[in-house]
């Protein structure tokens, strides 16, 4: 029935009118002829005259191509359409933007199938190879290089046992079709061949072989694959547009190939089953990297264009050089050859660009122990590599903290980067050196994960922070000298309002002291006199010497060390200083502190002069305005849990628009005669207490100045 099928569509197709074709445009399927060229037009004749019905308007041929002729064929435009086996096609996607349109449905005996294999054989009788290692020594012949089932398939299963069929086989041979490998097997001229599933079947159906004289090697079973193989399967072949084809032909073609039905006489003819949608061609790419094959061949590889990708600041520099000094053209050779040296390094030697790096790199597998160690580690630890790589890495770097307790293997955060495969960095922490001696360092930890996603290890990153830790110290050290240059400046500012405010108190002294002498002297017996002049005496002394602790104490150099405080009675202290400043000024001063605020860990002289140098500046603005306008008010109250609120405001003119955006920087200032740092080196006091100094215009005019301080 299916021949006679095919018999009447010739029959037709011979006396259909030739005006039929004459305006028909020519498409030519090029088909890779892995069989030979006659056998090829046997089987795919009859799908280009079932194409030819499918689309009248269009007249197929096909055009047999050896594994050497598609890529001319395709890169020439020679052809329209392009049926090879999937290694080829995914070349031709990659170079020649090639589209698959439909996947091929293979046949054996009524059953479809869409995936083949290789297949790896030699003679029954052959009583020294029994599997892929019994090939070493041997010779063997496959289809060709670039033949999918025919080589690349087998290739990669030989490869998996150690076996490269470049080096290890006594001798490698290309029949360029599967037959001719089959009889050279047979013939023995050859110990093994590979061809692709199916071929071996096929010829056995039509009597060329037996498939009793031939032994299969590494062979493999899946029930859903009816045909012997040895190799992993992949996706049959695809029927592809090239990329000059117009895309409404390509649809007009996939759908009558999709269409086709499973007993039409092309497919019988081509001992196939039809068509199906495209398939995912991704194992085959898998293939290819493994085995480094086009277009993967480069794969892993450093190459030039990555150097200079990476490096292209020094080429520019190179050029700058050349450009504005010619005259240094020993210095710019130099510079060539020391770049090409780095050039050809990197490209050989991969592996080096960790000892490139300044930081400290280690590398942990899942035990803790190190799996590499780069030089910047070696010279930052005094350990070599050698005796680091293979030993627990906490126990020799990470053992105990710096003071001397042992440090928990459970507690350390390049194990608890294991446990829950999340990054971290440590901002300060020790590490140990080889000589028992330990040195301050910030690192991240982070996880090394293979292709399933799943924690192999991590890798550590550290440096020494110690010069840092110094600077940063020096710099607080800095701070605070700076701080008590402005809170003796501020002193000087103030001498004419304190020494006035002193003097108050030692006149009444003496004043009184006098009296109490005459009293004495006049031998009155009134002693409740006398005793009241000494209460006042002692007053006076007392707001005196007030004072002058005050003084003492704002002056002075204030301990490095936090010390818990009443955040209030700094305030009073503050009051002590500003008094005179506000009577001169007349100023009126309203203060609501909050009595139940807690004590909070600062250092107090530092939010004394912060306190002072906002207030100072809050009487100064109320020069400005009139007298029985000028009022200040400080503030102290609880932020919920976490700290403490003080603001200073003030009745004044407000704050000037143009200096409210950098009003914290050094050197601005509104002063005629200031140096614009007080509210600089406020800021940087409450920043170092973990605070936030922060401004506010008022909507009713004036300003204020709101600090935060955090209670931990």
């Amino acid at each position: 029935m299916r021949l006679a099928k095919a018999s009447l569509l010739l029959f037709l197709c011979m006396f259909l009118p030739v005006s039929a074709w004459a305006d028909a445009t020519p498409v030519t399927i090029g088909v890779l002829s892995h069989r030979g060229d006659w056998v090829t037009r046997n089987m795919w004749g009859l799908t280009a005259d079932y194409l030819e019905e499918a689309v009248p308007q269009y007249k197929f041929h096909i055009l047999p191509l050896d594994f050497n002729e598609v890529d001319p064929a395709v890169a020439s435009g020679k052809i329209d359409f392009v049926l090879v086996n999937p290694g080829i096609y995914v070349n031709m996607e990659v170079k020649y933007r090639v589209s698959r349109i439909a996947t091929l449905y293979n046949r054996r005996g009524d059953v479809p199938y869409k995936i083949f294999g290789g297949v790896i054989f030699t003679r029954q009788n052959h009583p020294e190879i029994h599997n892929l290692e019994d090939l070493i020594g041997r010779s063997l012949m496959a289809v060709d290089a670039t033949s999918l089932g025919g080589f690349q398939m087998a290739w990669r299963e030989m490869k998996a046992v150690g076996l490269d069929p470049y080096e290890d086989l006594s001798r490698l041979e290309f029949g360029g079709i599967h037959d001719r490998v089959v009889t050279a097997v047979r013939d023995g001229l050859v110990d093994a061949g590979t061809v692709r599933t199916d071929i071996l079947e096929r010829m056995a159906l039509v009597g060329e072989i037996d498939l009793s004289e031939f032994r299969i090697i590494n062979p493999q079973k899946n029930l859903e694959f009816p045909f012997a193989h040895s190799t992993r399967l992949y996706p049959e072949w695809p029927f592809s547009k090239v990329a000059h084809t117009p895309n409404e032909l390509a649809e007009q073609v996939a759908v009558a190939l999709l269409k086709m039905p499973q007993d039409h006489p092309a497919a019988i003819a081509g001992k196939y089953a039809g068509w199906s949608i495209p398939l995912d061609y991704q194992p085959v790419h898998e293939l290819f990297k493994e085995l480094l094959l086009p277009p993967y061949e480069d794969l892993g590889k450093f190459t030039l264009s990555d150097a200079i990708s990476r490096y292209w600041y020094a080429l520019l520099g190179g050029i700058v050089i050349l450009l504005f000094m010619g005259f240094m053209t020993f210095w710019v050779l130099r510079l060539n050859r020391e770049l090409k040296k780095t050039q050809r390094r990197l490209e050989h030697q991969h592996e080096l660009i960790l000892d490139s790096v300044a930081d400290g790199i280690y590398g942990v597998d899942m035990r803790g122990n190190s799996t590499f160690f780069n030089q910047a580690a070696e010279k930052l630890t005094g350990w070599r590599a050698d005796e680091v790589i293979g030993k627990n890495q906490h126990q020799l770097l990470h053992h105990t903290h710096v003071d001397g307790t042992p440090y928990d293997v459970n507690d350390c955060p390049v194990y608890q980067t294991f446990c829950d495969s999340q990054p971290r960095f440590i901002s300060e922490d020790i590490f140990w050196r080889k000589d028992g001696s330990s040195f301050p360092v910030e690192y991240s930890s982070t996880p090394i994960k293979d292709e399933k996603g799943e924690t192999i290890g991590s890798v550590v990153v550290f440096r020494d922070i110690a010069e840092q830790k110094q600077a940063e110290e020096d710099a607080r050290q800095h701070q605070a000298e700076l701080a008590r240059v402005a809170r003796l400046s501020t002193l000087g500012e103030m001498a004419s309002g304190i020494a006035h405010e002193l003097n108050q108190p030692l006149t009444a002294i003496s004043t009184n002291a006098q009296a109490s002498i005459r009293l004495l002297e006049s031998n009155s017996p009134d002693t409740n006199v006398c005793v009241d002049v000494m209460d006042r005496i002692v007053t006076q002394a007392d707001r005196a010497g007030e004072i002058i602790r005050q003084l003492r104490r704002f002056v002075r150099k204030e301990p490095l060390e936090l010390a818990e405080v009443d955040i209030n009675a700094l305030v009073s202290a503050v009051v002590v200083l500003i008094r005179p400043e506000l009577r001169r000024a007349n100023v009126r001063l309203k203060l609501q502190l909050d009595p139940q605020l807690p004590r909070i860990a600062v250092q107090p002289i530092q939010i004394e002069q912060v306190i002072l140098n906002l207030a100072r500046n809050s009487i100064e603005a109320l020069n400005e305005v009139p007298m029985n306008s000028r009022k200040l008010s400080i503030q102290t109250s609880r932020v919920d849990l976490d700290g403490i609120r003080l603001t200073v405001r003030d009745s004044g003119p407000g704050l000037k628009p143009e200096l409210i955006d950098n009003l914290f920087d050094p050197f601005v200032t509104s002063k005629p005669d200031g140096m614009g740092l007080g509210l600089s080196i406020s800021h940087g006091i409450i920043e170092a207490h973990g605070g936030k100094l922060t401004k506010v215009s008022p909507t009713d005019g004036g300003a204020e100045f709101s600090i935060f301080l955090p209670l931990h």
